[in-house]
């Protein structure tokens, strides 16, 4: 571009918005859809024999039907931790066990209970659209700082702010496109 200080400034940009689209799509896959959705229970982590250890490492996780996980654990005598660590986590749904497996039964979503979902991803879209604007300042405030030690030309800075604000107009396109996605999955009946 107009030199590597710039350069580096637009790769850390980059790299911080591909950072924050990759959580955003993190944080939606953990919202229920009423689809059993094995990725739910990433974020869960079992307490295994002192040290956390992520569900998905000590199971084997299937979806036999659309609305039903089955959690098979390697370690049998886990399924009570499992069941507690599930318990905590939070995600709506309460696991059941014959003392072989864990399954969990995905309830159909009411409307109402769509609605609010839909709010919630729609909020965490915007979260994650003020995210991308710090990210803008910030890069915009380093620029700036470039200009200040004349390191670069009031032209160049110019160019940078149009180069920063197309980033984060396709950016911002793609988080739309992501929460639209969910939205849609959500109110699928």
């Amino acid at each position: 571009m107009i030199n590597e200080k710039v350069d580096e400034i637009f790769e850390e940009y980059e790299l911080e918005i591909m950072s924050s689209i990759d959580h955003l799509k993190d944080d939606l896959v953990a919202i229920r859809a009423g689809r059993a959705n094995p990725n739910i229970l990433n974020k869960i982590s079992v307490d295994y024999y002192g040290s956390m250890t992520p569900l998905n490492q000590m199971a084997n996780i299937t979806v036999p039907e659309a609305r039903l996980l089955v959690i098979s654990l390697w370690d049998s005598s886990m399924i009570g931790e499992v069941k507690k660590a599930i318990m905590a986590s939070d995600i709506g749904i309460t696991p059941t066990d014959d003392g072989k497996v864990i399954r969990l039964a995905f309830p159909q979503l009411t409307e109402e209970r769509r609605r609010d979902l839909t709010k919630q991803v729609r909020k965490i879209g915007e979260d994650y659209k003020v995210t991308l604007r710090n990210h803008r300042r910030d890069a915009l405030d380093k620029v700036k700082a470039l200009k200040k030690d004349n390191l670069i030309t009031e032209d160049d800075v110019a160019t940078c702010e149009k180069e920063v604000q197309k980033i984060i107009d396709k950016n911002i396109a793609d988080i739309d496109a992501i929460v639209k996605k969910k939205e849609s999955e959500i109110l699928e009946v």
